[in-house]
């Protein structure tokens, strides 16, 4: 399983969210605010399988595009004995979507 924390531009997330939906997935989102320009986001949190993963991910890109993109950030790496994760883009392309996506593997999760 998968847990994606994905952050979208509002003017985008309801059509993230709706499309999410007619694919059969979940989402729980929040407004939320932030940024060097205070802009007002939907952080979406998805849990899907493994297999799943790259479906909800075009499906969140093809949803964002046409976002203008004020920054694009750098992945998040671990090198070597640091602890302390740095940026970088280890020379891969970036993205055009306007959405941050953050991706964690869930070793465990319970349903009390």
């Amino acid at each position: 399983m998968k847990m994606i924390m994905a952050v979208v531009p509002r003017r985008s997330g309801d059509e993230v969210l709706a499309s999410l939906i007619n694919s059969g997935y979940t989402a729980t989102y929040s407004e939320t605010r932030g940024g060097m320009l205070r802009q007002s986001q939907l952080t979406l949190f998805i849990a899907v399988r493994t297999s799943d993963l790259q479906n909800v991910l075009d499906i969140i890109n093809s949803a964002c595009t046409g976002e203008t993109v004020i920054h694009r950030g750098y992945g998040l790496t671990i090198s070597g004995d640091v602890d302390e994760p740095h940026l970088t883009n280890e020379g891969k392309k970036l993205g055009h979507s306007g959405a941050v996506v953050f991706i964690w593997t869930l070793d465990r999760y319970e349903l009390p």
